[in-house]
């Protein structure tokens, strides 16, 4: 968690806050959608996170796909910015928010596929017709908008 968010936090609590992010839509030769299992809900979601001061949304779009995937974008690709009350969460630990997600297509990416932060139990591709059982519903809106 960003160091800004850990301050919002002890100032606010659990209260519901905006915070916007990125997510990252990465899609092998096969068309098949890199999913990560969630190691604090146990739910498949796509790869993304908060903004951290100063950065831009695409900044924050290489940089979160990098930790939670091991993967570097060499472009991204602009697809959406989604918000409003469908996009309210409220995390394991009580922790609420109402996301502001921009949503971009990783293109070109390199590297290995790798957990380095901790965030992660699994990374996996999932075909568009076999998407996982426990999907997390900021993934159901974005893969049902723009990808069936």
């Amino acid at each position: 968690m960003a160091e800004y968010i850990k301050e919002i936090r002890e100032l606010i609590g659990s209260r519901p806050f905006i915070l916007v992010g990125s997510t990252i839509v990465v899609m092998n030769e096969k068309k098949e959608i890199l999913f990560q299992h969630r190691s604090d809900t146990k739910e498949w979601g796509l790869p993304g996170g908060a903004m951290e001061m100063g950065e831009t949304l695409e900044q924050t779009a290489e940089r979160e796909l990098y930790e939670e995937t091991g993967l570097k974008g060499n472009s991204f690709k602009f697809i959406d910015i989604l918000s409003g009350s469908n996009l309210y969460y409220k995390y394991p630990n009580g922790d609420e928010v109402y996301n502001v997600i921009c949503v971009y297509l990783a293109q070109e990416t390199s590297g290995e596929l790798a957990m380095n932060d901790g965030e992660s139990l699994d990374l996996r591709y999932f075909s568009i017709n076999d998407l996982p059982s426990q999907l997390d519903e900021r993934a159901k809106i974005i893969i049902e908008k723009h990808f069936i």
